[in-house]
């Protein structure tokens, strides 16, 4: 189950030759990660909800990814999109519409939805709402921890306060950039010893297993308790962003098919490579993501001393920023 509560419409103009062309395609973490989940031949219920005349037009599109789609529909707001211009080799937003907040009665329904769904999936993959104003974290933690409590594996790629909410019902895998730590306050830049410090913090706070992208650096990794560095061939990147969304949802779905954690990693690694060598976010054949997996390596990052920090430390922390 994939969880996704502000889907987008994204349009994209592009040019790759003498002729203009217009994208039109259902977008936003859930369905990037959805889509990436099919790819690996995993079947995906999306549960989200939809609102306005954008909602109208994304219904369709979204049963057209080939999801099972289960949509509240919206009285109160509707859904958002954006436009960007990419004719001149790089993205150029013309038009971002968030959209607006879920109303309570449209989240009430909305929970009840999704934790249906997810008490009767594998793996639940919680995505972020494009604007983190939109959905409340406590929503969140209530889903952690009702899907966590009754045996459904809780997938997450979450920052800020969305991400403190989960981490307080805990949550089997957490994907996160070196970004996202450093705007958090959980580390101080994106070297080795900061990432793996915050890694160690996030485990004893709630995630059993942790992956921490940092760009073009080896991406950090925790599993078993242990530290690794994820090393993998370069490629030369057609459009950089989506990648972590694949690997997310490339985890998700190597555990729903009952893989181990450090072959979901390895595929995980694989598939964010090969997106970004796509145009299309979420997107990739499974044909090459499996022979690239071979490639990708999970090496020990050795020992960094860690000073432990406790709870009100961290939080004292992370308010500070």
């Amino acid at each position: 189950m994939v969880f996704a509560p502000t889907p987008l419409l994204t349009v994209t103009i592009d040019q790759p030759n003498d002729t203009p062309e217009l994208h039109l395609h259902p977008g936003g973490q859930g369905v990037w990660q959805a889509r990436m989940v099919l790819s690996h031949g995993v079947e995906v219920v999306l549960c989200t909800a939809l609102g306005g005349e954008i909602g109208q037009v994304l219904k369709p599109l979204l049963v057209s990814e080939g999801v099972d789609l289960k949509v509240v529909t919206r009285d109160s707001g509707g859904s958002g999109g954006y436009v960007h211009d990419r004719r001149q080799g790089t993205r150029q937003e013309l038009v971002d519409v968030t959209g607006q907040p879920l109303s309570r009665h449209e989240l009430d329904e909305l929970y009840n939805l999704a934790l249906g769904e997810g008490l009767r999936a594998a793996v639940s993959v919680l995505s972020g709402p494009n604007d983190p104003s939109l959905v409340p974290a406590d929503l969140y933690r209530r889903f952690a921890a009702d899907l966590g409590a009754n045996g459904s594996r809780v997938v997450v790629d979450l920052c800020g306060e969305h991400l403190n909410a989960v981490l307080d019902s805990g949550v089997f895998f957490l994907k996160v950039s070196h970004e996202e730590l450093i705007a958090d306050g959980r580390a101080d830049d994106d070297s080795a010893a900061q990432i793996i410090h915050a890694i160690h913090e996030l485990h004893a706070s709630g995630a059993e297993n942790v992956v921490v992208s940092r760009a073009d650096k080896p991406a950090l990794a925790l599993v078993d308790g242990e530290v690794f560095e994820v090393l993998m061939p370069r490629l030369e990147a057609a459009d950089p962003r989506g990648a972590g969304d694949s690997m997310t949802a490339s985890v998700a779905a190597v555990v729903a098919r009952g893989g181990d954690v450090r072959t979901a990693i390895r595929t995980g690694a694989a598939a964010g490579a090969l997106n970004v060598t796509r145009h299309g976010l979420g997107t990739g054949r499974l044909d090459s993501i499996t022979g690239l997996v071979d490639r990708v390596r999970l090496e020990p990052a050795g020992t960094v001393p860690q000073e432990r920090t406790t709870p009100d430390e961290l939080a004292q922390r992370v308010a500070g920023r």
